[in-house]
């Protein structure tokens, strides 16, 4: 039988173990950086607002790729990692960010972070999330992607990598990632049909 992915005989613990599955494996705070890769692929197909925040920033792997392209980049994070300033992005208390907001949140509170974003962003603005192709589903989800349907969805037809503390060789040591990843773009005010596409 063909299988449209590869993995070594530790795949599927790595999948068990990824930040949605359990407790015992997770890391905490769910810190799982963003391998930049993602992001140059997202910035070669979207474009942002000149301001942009990056609410879990982590060590800044996803706010140095947009440095890099020129962008005017907001990092912050709810734990102190030595990148951006310490804040928690759920008990932001100003009324609004003018710019974008783009991000790989921590998965467990993904719908709460996709929900905030758009309660501070102006319309017309967008909302980028680096997220498991899980995210699709479950009844919460359903619910939000009925009041907020993504604009467009940004598979990766090959695999990109999130690394436990930021520990990339790891993973490249071990064969890679048997989790498959999107970007998701909200558009606030949207209200179209949500279109699918393929990158990497």
């Amino acid at each position: 039988m063909n299988k449209d992915w590869t993995g070594n005989s530790n795949s599927i613990y790595k999948t068990l173990g990824a930040s949605n599955h359990t407790d015992k494996h997770r890391q905490q705070q769910d810190y799982y950086a963003t391998e930049p890769k993602a992001v140059e692929l997202l910035l070669e197909v979207e474009q942002f607002n000149k301001s942009v925040w990056e609410p879990a920033c982590g060590e800044g792997h996803i706010a140095e790729v947009f440095v890099k392209h020129g962008y005017n980049v907001r990092a912050s994070d709810l734990i102190d990692r030595g990148y951006g300033e310490q804040q928690d992005f759920l008990f932001f208390n100003d009324e609004h960010w003018e710019g974008d907001i783009v991000t790989n949140p921590p998965y467990a509170r993904a719908v709460d972070f996709v929900n905030k974003a758009l309660d501070i962003i102006p319309d017309g603005n967008k909302v980028a999330m680096f997220l498991k192709i899980q995210f699709l589903e479950g009844k919460e989800r359903k619910g939000l992607y009925k009041n907020h349907p993504p604009k467009i969805i940004y598979v990766s037809s090959s695999r990109l990598l999130c690394a436990k503390n930021a520990e990339f060789e790891k993973m490249i040591e071990g064969g890679g990632s048997a989790v498959a990843y999107a970007w998701f773009i909200w558009q606030k005010g949207y209200k179209g049909e949500t279109v699918i596409k393929w990158i990497n």
